[in-house]
């Protein structure tokens, strides 16, 4: 488990995300559809889009390095879910979206993504980047403060399913203990 170190530059960021607006939806009206859409960086520094991944069963999490206990429970399921779908795992991609770009910089997430399947693949951006693919996937997230510098940061925790041809299908639960998420694999993919 990585313990929470402070960030003096992530005062910023913090402040940014606190007043940013969460959209709220009355009870009869339905929210816009996901649109599944991102630009980001790759951890070796290629620019990515949502498009580049059409082909495959996209699959989508958004956390950061610094989670506890949620995110990389949510990765090792996909990972596990992966190697048991054995030669059918080639249909698949994940990609893992940084929340915390402030403390998630490429050494740290390239060592991160170490401990998880190679098939999940890390993708950072810009602060700015993050907040508009998270606002495309109705992600919320929120970093709360937790004393003498440092935070952490709440977060919806999906896994979002987007099928070969880019369009959103549906949200899997990848955390939830002795929940089958190869069963749900092998649905999507026949």
């Amino acid at each position: 488990m990585r313990s929470l170190r402070s960030a003096p530059r992530t005062f910023g960021f913090i402040l940014a995300m606190a007043l940013a607006p969460v959209a709220v939806f009355a009870d009869d009206e339905t929210p816009p559809p996901v649109n599944g859409h991102f630009s980001l960086e790759t951890l070796d520094g290629k620019t990515v889009s949502n498009t580049d991944y059409q082909g495959k069963w996209l699959l989508i999490y958004f956390g950061y390095t610094f989670c506890p206990d949620v995110c990389p429970t949510t990765l090792s399921q996909i990972g596990a879910a992966f190697d048991a779908l054995g030669p059918k795992a080639k249909d698949f991609q994940a990609v893992f979206i940084t929340l915390d770009p402030a403390r998630d910089k490429t050494a740290v997430l390239k060592d991160y993504m170490k401990s998880f399947n190679p098939k999940i693949a890390g993708l950072r951006g810009e602060p700015d980047d993050i907040e508009e693919a998270a606002k495309s996937f109705h992600v919320y997230y929120r970093p709360r403060s937790l004393g003498n510098g440092q935070y952490t940061v709440d977060h919806s925790s999906y896994i979002y399913v987007i099928d070969p041809k880019g369009k959103f299908k549906e949200l899997l639960t990848g955390d939830l203990p002795g929940h089958p998420l190869i069963d749900d694999l092998r649905k999507l993919d026949k």
